[in-house]
């Protein structure tokens, strides 16, 4: 979800489909937990701006590539899978996905069956802060579910996603570039920030999704320290802004 907001800037959004969920239905999910939110979104959640748009897919496995072949690869909070299918494009071995929601998972799941994809993907349910692998993969990523992590427990997942790569491995993921103060969607992004604290603070269970807790700056020390060399590449796919800057980056880490 993190990444959606972002992507509407640069074209990649797309709107509700009209069989998507009903705003009753995204209420009582932004009244739940995070799992139990998502657990009753599955079911629609392809139907809804919040997956990822394969315009941002397609663009980070273009990029990917040249790295590669890889073998194994691991989607971080995969969702319904999206991601797993750029990650079919680059690995030659088996290609897993580690979601917490068990709705997420039986989504994907059955996406994988209709289309009778081959190989099948390996569907783990655990949670993204205490992923259960060590040394299995050569290559990470994750889309749009940063939001869901408060900044004190980015150590433990960029940590977790170390162990799970072999050495050398690489981690990867967009992130979008910071809007201007003077911007219809910093204030947006900005007055949705406040009212989820102020929800998170009158309400439990407690739903953690914020947009402006994930700066580039303090990802890429975190992502230092615990054990990643960090490259930043441009996606020239969504343009550049007024002072030349992408709208969003492929952030490239790699396990020294």
């Amino acid at each position: 979800m993190f990444s959606q907001a972002k992507a509407a800037m640069s074209g990649a959004w797309a709107p509700f489909a009209p069989d998507g969920p009903t705003f009753r239905e995204l209420t009582v999910q932004a009244l739940s937990s995070i799992e139990r939110g998502y657990d009753l979104l599955a079911p629609k959640f392809d139907r809804t701006p919040f997956r990822t748009p394969d315009r941002v897919l397609d663009a980070v496995a273009g990029e990917l590539r040249p790295l590669g072949p890889f073998d194994a690869g691991l989607d971080v909070c995969c969702g319904t899978g999206a991601g797993a299918g750029a990650l079919r494009s680059l690995c030659e071995g088996r290609v897993t996905g580690v979601d917490f929601s068990a709705g997420m998972l039986a989504a994907a799941r059955q996406v994988d069956a209709i289309a009778d994809r081959t190989p099948a993907v390996e569907w783990v349910r655990a949670d993204a802060r205490a992923l259960p692998f060590r040394g299995a993969f050569d290559l990470a990523v994750s889309f749009g579910a940063f939001g869901h992590f408060l900044p004190a427990e980015r150590p433990g997942l960029f940590a977790g996603v170390h162990r799970a790569l072999r050495p050398g491995g690489v981690f990867a993921f967009p992130i979008g570039a910071p809007q201007p103060p003077g911007s219809p969607l910093y204030w947006t992004l900005l007055g949705f920030d406040v009212a989820m604290r102020v929800r998170n603070l009158l309400w439990r269970p407690q739903f953690v999704m914020y947009y402006r807790t994930f700066p580039l700056k303090e990802v890429r020390e975190d992502l230092v320290r615990a054990g990643f060399s960090v490259e930043l590449w441009p996606l020239e796919e969504f343009g550049r802004r007024a002072d030349g800057s992408p709208h969003w980056r492929l952030v490239v880490a790699r396990r020294r």
